[in-house]
């Protein structure tokens, strides 16, 4: 394993190692995958740990739960029908949080919690935040794999499909930003190489 300071369990470690190498900022960054029953709306979902919330932004650890079996209205499907790439691509996304998480505050974490509780337009600008920043950082190819698999699975009901592409960039925009950023995605600024806060 490459990254120390990351937990996953055997039959993921592979994937969490390579979406890992997309994120170098994230190198000294506690992060544990783990396995949940939990997790309720989405396949994943990323947040600080209970313990670290209110450390400042550079003692911060996180953890990625993710459901073994994701069931959208009666339809199942579990997480070995995930391709490789396609799995890499949605924990690339997952960082994506990490990466917006390790810029904000104590307290802005918790008014952003609460938020995404309550308002659908801060969920939008959430979630595309994540697919931005997994593109920006060269996980543009595995991204699009992961829409396209989400999108074209015939298990998948039409009504999810239509969140998806109501919270989430399209393949379209995705292209857009692979165009934008290039293939392999930006050098971090000088802004980035130390967490940032946010204004709330």
């Amino acid at each position: 394993m490459k990254y120390p300071n990351i937990t996953a369990s055997e039959s993921i470690l592979k994937e969490a190692d390579e979406a890992m190498s997309f994120y170098p900022l994230l190198k000294d960054t506690p992060i544990e995958f783990r396995f949940s029953d939990k997790v309720r709306k989405n396949f994943m979902q990323a947040q600080p740990t209970y313990s670290s919330i209110f450390k400042s932004r550079s003692n911060r650890s996180y953890i990625i739960l993710i459901s073994k079996v994701f069931k959208v209205e009666n339809k199942v499907f579990t997480i070995d029908e995930i391709p490789h790439e396609v799995l890499i691509g949605w924990l690339g996304h997952e960082l994506g949080h990490v990466m917006d998480y390790r810029a904000r505050s104590s307290i802005g974490m918790i008014f952003f919690g609460l938020k995404y509780l309550y308002s659908h337009a801060h969920i939008q600008k959430v979630e595309r935040a994540a697919d931005d920043y997994a593109v920006r950082h060269g996980m543009g190819a595995f991204l699009l794999k992961t829409k396209k698999f989400i999108l074209n699975h015939s298990s998948l009901s039409e009504k999810y499909k239509r969140h998806m592409r109501k919270f989430y960039l399209s393949p379209e925009e995705i292209l857009e930003l692979i165009n934008r950023y290039g293939a392999t995605g930006e050098k971090p600024s000088e802004d980035e190489l130390a967490p940032q806060a946010h204004s709330h």
